[in-house]
This record gives structure tokens, sequence and C-alpha cells, in this order.
């Protein structure tokens, strides 16, 4: 039996991510509440295919046409819009060498939010890294209006001579990007001149002489702004903190539990991160000292594959092999809520500008607007409407005056009804009477 979590989960903010499993579907999952909601499912794109396994993801988020591309196991690569899943372009990488076997998938996928938009076309400038090294920069051009795409331009090179990429990053610049894998160290290029200009060092052998081989598994950079420092994590179970500017062997290295770490990421802060590993176990650590911060709560039954955090609210998504996606407080650490997705989840990724529609606003609003431009016109309306009333009562009083005479004249030509009337009217004459006489 797997484990499951028991922690309560009070619930999430408003908020909206985006999820990728293993059979190539694209969920997304809403939490519309305004304090305190479960987030569900809304919307599925795709048909479900192990052929078209998602393996990286890049999402350029922002208000005005965002957009996400997504590489999947089959080589293809797709660029559509977070917002409805229209797919704008889509590109093979077959016609590059050596990518036409399953153990050359594409491993790292950025796309480069530094791009023209205009109405006709579009262009979309994509960084992609295959599992043998095979790194290519190119500019796709999509026309929106005919649904078709072309490469306009194309670059290629190798990052390694051997081994097997397993992670890439990319900075906030967009001007230096990191490799490293089985095999492989860190190694940093230059993305305008197509340069390495830096390369890790092993660390050196153990008191037992024990030396550990290479194999890095993730990695991502602690600021957005700087692309000296770094941090990775290794199939041995350490994460490493590299400053570029400081030596090519590690600053700072310590080890996290006893399983692989399989997802990092970084905070806002700048030196806190984010780890998780093979076994389900997630923490954030002050990566300055090196002390964990504390565990987050809540145990995952499966390796977790992706941690993101949220650019403004203080919630991160974790998701893996348990087909869970999990929503945590990053100050409290706690588990706000889990949904299930029934696959393998491979990545998720967060969408920053949704805003939960305020429906009873807009309801009122309509009422509102009829109200302030009958304010223009409203004082006339008024005094005539109060005069008008005065007149109203007066007519009303003359029509019942006319009715009690023409039922008065009724009343006379008919027996019957003069003497039901004058019944009827005695009790409220000698009350008038008797009212009309003084000292009573």
């Amino acid at each position: 039996m797997p484990r499951t979590t028991t922690v309560e989960c009070p619930g999430c903010p408003p908020i909206r991510a985006l999820t990728f499993d293993a059979l190539g579907l694209i969920k997304v999952v809403e939490g519309r509440d305004k304090q305190r909601g479960v987030p569900q499912v809304v919307e599925r794109w795709g048909h479900p295919q192990s052929s078209k396994c998602v393996m990286a993801v890049s999402m350029i988020d922002r208000n005005s046409n965002p957009l996400l591309a997504v590489a999947r196991k089959n080589s293809q690569i797709e660029v559509l819009s977070p917002v409805n899943g229209d797919i704008w372009a889509s590109v093979s990488n077959a016609n590059d060498l050596d990518l036409q076997s399953e153990e050359n998938n594409i491993v790292g996928l950025h796309l480069f939010a530094k791009q023209n938009l205009e109405l006709a076309s579009r262009y979309f400038t994509l960084l992609t890294c295959t599992t043998k090294g095979n790194a290519s920069l190119r500019t796709i051009v999509a026309d929106s209006s005919t649904r078709s795409s072309c490469i306009d331009s194309s670059k290629t090179w190798n990052v390694c001579s051997g081994g097997n990429i397993l992670c890439c990053k990319v900075d906030g610049s967009e001007k230096f990007a990191l490799f490293g894998g089985k095999g492989v160290e860190i190694n940093t290029w230059d993305l305008d001149n197509f340069t390495k200009i830096w390369n890790s060092k092993p660390p050196p052998k153990d008191s037992l002489g024990i030396f550990t081989p290479t194999w890095f598994t993730s990695a991502t950079f602690l600021k957005k702004d700087d692309h000296r420092k770094f941090v990775a994590g290794t199939n041995h179970h350490q994460v490493r903190l590299y400053d570029i500017s400081a030596q090519r062997r590690p600053v700072l290295s310590f080890d996290f539990r006893e399983t692989p770490i399989k997802a990092l990421a970084e905070d806002l802060d700048g030196y806190s991160i984010y780890i998780g590993n093979g076994s389900g176990d997630m923490a954030s650590v002050d990566i300055r000292t090196g002390k964990m911060l504390g565990c987050f709560s809540g145990k995952c039954s499966g390796s977790v594959k992706s941690i993101v955090r949220h650019p403004e609210l203080p919630v991160i998504a974790s998701c893996g092999l348990d087909s869970y996606l999990r929503l945590w407080d990053t100050k409290t650490r706690q588990l706000l809520s889990a949904v299930f997705l029934k696959q393998h989840i491979m990545h998720v990724l967060f969408d920053s500008s949704f805003i939960v529609e305020d429906l009873l606003p807009c309801k009122q609003q309509t009422p509102t607007e009829i109200i302030d431009n009958k304010v223009d016109v409203s004082p006339l309306k008024r005094k005539k409407s109060s005069r008008n009333k005065e007149h109203i009562l007066d007519g009303s009083e003359r029509k019942k005056k006319s009715k009690q005479s023409k039922e008065r004249k009724m009343s006379e030509r008919n027996g019957r009804k003069i003497a039901s009337k004058d019944e009827g009217s005695k009790p409220a004459s000698k009350k008038r009477n008797k009212s009309s006489i003084p000292g009573l």
C-alpha cells in the first residue's frame, strides 16, 4: 500500500497551475475561492498517448500573449497558448543528428521571452538540449492564419564530449545556460557567442579514498539577475553550491536523506531553496549555511519530479510519480491542498496572471451603472414626480366621488339596492351625527 498523507488540508488561495503527465496530457488546475478553496481540474488538453510523454516544459508568464513550449518523447516541440491550449507551432527534431533514438530525448527546453510578436506572424526562439548533449538554438516563424511554422535560423553545438545530459537551466537574463548530467560536470555557456565560459571540477576523494562519480540530476540558479551562483543536486543525495567567481569546486556541499535528489527550486529571497528526492521527502534549506529550515508536513508516496515556486503568493507546488499535485505554504511548510490527477505527473507550472472573476460585483455593477446614468436627470424627475403624486391623489378622490354618485343613482332606480345601501349607510350617518353633537 502506498504511503498517504493524513494532514488536514485547509485549502489554497486563488491559483492556476498547469500539469504535464506521462501520457502527454496537459491538465489545468484552478482554485477560485477567495479565502481557502479546494483546487479542481477545469480543463484537459490533448489525448493520452505514451509516445507524447512530456519531457520538458517552458513558459513565458506574462499578462499579454503568454506562451508555453512543450517537448515530447517523440521529439515533437509544441508552442501553444496557456490560456486556451491552441497550438501555434509544432516543430520536429527528427532532422537533427542522432535524434531518432529513444535514448536521446529532449531533457532541456527554454522559450525566450525576448521576442517580437506581430499580428500576422509570430517568432519563437527556443533552446533545446538532448541527452547526448546536442544543444540547439533556433528561431521559429509561425503564421497564425495558416497555422504553419518554419525554422528561420538555427545554431547547433555540443555541450559535452561524453556522458548523458540530465539537467539544463537558463538564467533570468537569458544570456547564459548551464548543463550537467551523468558523467558530465556542470558547465556554463554564453548563448550570445556559443562558447563555454566555465566548467566545474569534481570534489576530491574522501578520507577513505573513495571517489564519488559525477551524476547531476537537477540544477537551478539562486537569483534571476546573477548567473554566477547556482545549486545542483546529485544522484548521491548531495546538494552542492557553486560560485563561478570563487572556484571550480563546490563552495558548499551537504547530504539530504539517502535517495537521489530529483527536483530543486529557488525562493524569491535568493538564499533559500526547496529540495525533493526520490523517496518523496521535501525540505527547505538555507543555502548560505547549509542548515535545514524544516521539512514539509505530509509524506509523498512517490518520487518528486518537479517543484515550482509561485512568483507572487507564498505557495509552492510539487508533483511526482504518486499522481498528486500538492500545494504547500512556504512559511509554515504545511500542505494546503492535494489534487489526484490519475497519471504520473512530470512537470508543473504556475500561471501568475490568473485572477478570480468576482461574480457578485459584476452583477452589482449593472444596477449601479443604471443608477449612475439616472443621476444626471434625477432632480427634474424627482420634482415632477412629487407634483404628479399630488395631482394623482386629487384625481383619485374625484373618481371615487363620481363612482359613489353613480352608485347612488343606480340605487335609487333599484329598490333592493337602495334598501341595502341605506341600511349600510345608517350606522355611518349616526356616527357622524353623534360626532357632530357638541359635548359628546
